[in-house]
Formats: structure tokens, sequence, C-alpha cells
């Protein structure tokens, strides 16, 4: 009884401190707005507390730790089997999670005869750092594959999904990809954040402008329509139809633009759970063999999308 309701405690302590924030978010538009925007930019681009606990909390499942100097500061990155000897897979994780995430992977990329190769991305797990960005998740993805050298697939999940796609058009060296929910437009999700917490339409373009000359790159640019044609490898694209994160169609505008892709969809399994799903994972390792794996989109001028 006691552990029930302490549950209960935490979820309505969490809610009363969400809708504080947002009330807050709410009358800040209107009264201060610049003080506002510097806020929900801050809060924008910091992962949830809550998630370095869990990343520090869960097994490493016998990795191999160890860092890497990326940005003059350490790089929490996880091992399992030998990247020199054996073909590797890449794992890029998503916001607020965590380079241990591909734990359900592990059994059958090994027995499959892969070294892996994870990481946690500045402001993540057991890396250092307040606060990061798409172009950072970018950055440091690129770093890593630099440094174990090509690798035989990358897995990107979420935001990292969209990291590896932008990293690939950027030179990363993987033999394919298999993305998992990735997000597409970073102009829809800082829409979306902006919706959650009550920020005012009149902030939203500010926080854009705010946020492009940070990082020195437009949102537009990092679109995956931009990006995906240029990318001559394999990938196969896992999205859920009932994803209330990322939306299945930006999976959809993935295997839509990236030349040499497929689509598989699933239901029911939303945001996180499409990662751990068996029946997933047995379809990620079949593509990684090289087999046919979901569906083929087409794009034409005059066949915007469809199934070839």
């Amino acid at each position: 009884m006691y552990p029930i309701i302490a549950k209960i405690s935490t979820i309505v302590r969490n809610l009363i401190k969400l809708y504080g924030l947002r009330l807050s978010f709410f009358l800040g538009s209107r009264i201060a707005p610049d003080t506002t925007l510097q806020r929900a930019a801050r809060l924008f681009s910091t992962p949830l507390p809550s998630s370095r606990a869990r990343a520090l909390a869960t097994s490493t499942y016998g990795a191999r730790e160890t860092q890497i100097q990326v940005d003059d500061h350490a790089i929490a990155t996880y091992v399992w089997g030998d990247p020199q000897s054996q073909p590797y897979v890449l794992f890029a994780h998503g916001w607020s999670s965590h380079g241990t995430r591909i734990a359900a992977w592990l059994p059958r990329l090994l027995a499959d005869g892969y070294a892996v190769v994870a990481f946690d991305q500045p402001a993540h797990g057991r890396s250092p750092g307040r606060q990061a960005t798409l172009p950072d998740f970018t950055r440091h993805l690129l770093a890593v594959g630099q440094h174990y050298g090509p690798a035989a697939a990358v897995i990107g999940h979420s935001l990292g999904g969209a990291a590896t796609m932008l990293a690939m058009a950027k030179g990363l060296q993987a033999g394919r990809a298999v993305l998992i929910a990735p997000a597409a437009d970073p102009i829809a999700a800082a829409e979306r954040f902006a919706d959650m917490m009550w920020i005012g339409a009149n902030l939203c373009a500010p926080m854009f402008a705010y946020f492009e000359r940070r990082v020195g790159i437009t949102f537009e640019e990092l679109q995956a329509h931009l990006n995906a044609p240029a990318i001559g490898r394999p990938a196969l694209i896992v999205h859920d139809l009932e994803d209330r994160d990322v939306p299945w169609s930006e999976g959809e505008r993935y295997a839509r633009y990236w030349p040499d892709s497929r689509l598989l969809t699933t239901r029911g399994l939303g945001h996180r759970r499409v990662l751990d799903d068996n029946v997933v994972i047995a379809a990620g390792v079949r593509f990684l063999r090289g087999e046919n794996v979901g569906e083929h989109l087409v794009s034409s001028p005059n066949l915007p999308f469809g199934v070839a």
C-alpha cells in the first residue's frame, strides 16, 4: 500500500510542478517576454533532470566503459566486443536518454558477430554538461564515429535518429542506418514544446531566432527532407502510428526522401517501447543482414508519396 501511495504522491507533485511552470510561461509571455524567452530557450535545451538519475541507476550490461574527449570535455562511451577486429554497430540515443538504452538489442547483435559502441551525449547519462542541442548531438556522434572508425551500421532513436541522418550527410562512415522514431523537423519540435509549456505564440519566432543565433545554423537547414537525399546508404525507418512524442508522419518523411530506404510501421508501441520491441529488433537485425524489411516509399512531383 505504501509504495502505491508514494507513487501517487510523486505523480501529484510532478503535475503541480508542471502546471506551475506552464502558468509561469503563460503569464511571462505577456508580462516579461524577453526574460521568458531566455527561460524557454534554456528549458528547451536542458534534458529532464530525472533522466540522468535513471541513466546512472541503469546497468551497463558488462560494457567496457571509456571516455572520449570532445569539445574539451569527456564523453562517456560503452563498448561491447572489439570494434577494432569486429564489424561494429554505433548507437545514438535520444533526448533525455542514455547510451545503454541499446541493451535490448545487445544479445542479437553480439550473437551476429557485431561489436557495439554506445555513448552518452553531453548533459546526458555519465557525460558532463547541462544543455545540448541537435547540432551538439550531431557533432558528438561524428566524433565518436571518427574515433572508432567506419561502422557497419548506426542505430538512432528519436533525436538520435535525426543526429544520425545529419551526421551521415556530413560524412559519418556507416554501411547502413536504422532510425527508430526519428525526429524530422526541429521547427515542429519547437512548436510542440511551446504548445506543451503554454508559451505564447508571440515568443515562437523570437525563440527560433534566438536558437539560430546561438548554434549558428537555421532550423530549416536541419530538416530531414533537405539532408536525407544526399545519403547514399540503405536505411530502415521504424515508426509507430501511435507515437505521441514524434508523429509517424516524420518517420514517413524520412522514408520518402532518403533514396535507399524502407519504412516499417508499428502500432501500439509508442515512442519508447518501439526501441525495445522484439519484433522490431528482429526486423532490424534482418535488415542489417541485407534482407528487405518494410515498405519502399516513392516520391515524385506528380506523386508526393506512396507505397511502391
